[in-house]
This record gives structure tokens, sequence and C-alpha cells, in this order.
């Protein structure tokens, strides 16, 4: 069965460019999002098996987007993605705990599928 995806990026260029790189695969975009609120709302709404997540948005930013998700929906399945590769950007992912992958900008598919099963084989678990 296809897992569901929202992808939470300010960029319409990078939500574009994921939603390609999904196709022909086991994961469904069902929703898209500009901001870290944005996101909390649908999350809510829509309850997609895979949430990815940009870091650098307006408003609040996809870290602290991905906190309060998870203190509501532990079960909720998070891949961060950004172009922020600091090792304060690294630590701050791994806080978020050991079953959020961080993947980078600009994306590798393979690395990306990876991320996309290594999420849902988490949440298949549950």
């Amino acid at each position: 069965m296809k897992k569901t995806i929202m992808i939470v990026d300010d960029s319409i260029v990078m939500r574009n460019e994921i939603e390609q790189l999904l196709k022909g695969t086991n994961f469904d975009v069902i929703y898209q999002c500009r901001s870290g609120e944005e996101a909390l709302e649908a999350f809510e709404r829509e309850r997609p098996d895979i949430v990815t997540m940009d870091i650098i948005m307006p408003g609040i930013d996809g870290i602290e987007a991905s906190k309060r998700l998870l203190e509501h929906h532990p079960e909720a399945g998070i891949i961060i993605i950004s172009s922020l590769v600091y090792d304060k950007t690294l630590q701050m992912v791994r806080e978020l705990g050991p079953s959020v992958p961080f993947v980078f900008k600009p994306i590798k598919k393979s690395y990306f599928i990876e991320a996309l099963v290594k999420v849902s084989d988490k949440i298949s678990k549950r």
C-alpha cells in the first residue's frame, strides 16, 4: 500500500522537485505546505504518513514545527530536507530523535528514497 506524503517547503520549485522525485514510487504526495504553521494545521486534517520538512521558512522554522508535531503526534514520520549542513543544524536534527533522517539539498533520489523507506518501516511497526 502506498504511503502518503506531505511536503513542507517555502519554495514551490523544491516542492515540485520533491513531488517529481516521488513519481512512480510507493509514495503519494497528498498535500504541500509553505510554512511550519501551515504544516501543523494541515497535518491535523490530512494525517499523512510522512512529512518532508525544510528548515528555513517564514514564521515557525522546520525544526520547531517538527518538535511541535512530534509532541502531539510521536508516531509521525518526518524527514528533514535542507541545504544547511552545519554541525549546529545536524545537532538540532539529531535532537528530534534517531528516527528523523536528514536529507541534503540538492536531493539525491537514492538517498531520499532510502530515508523514505527507513521512516516508512518505522511507522509501519507502530
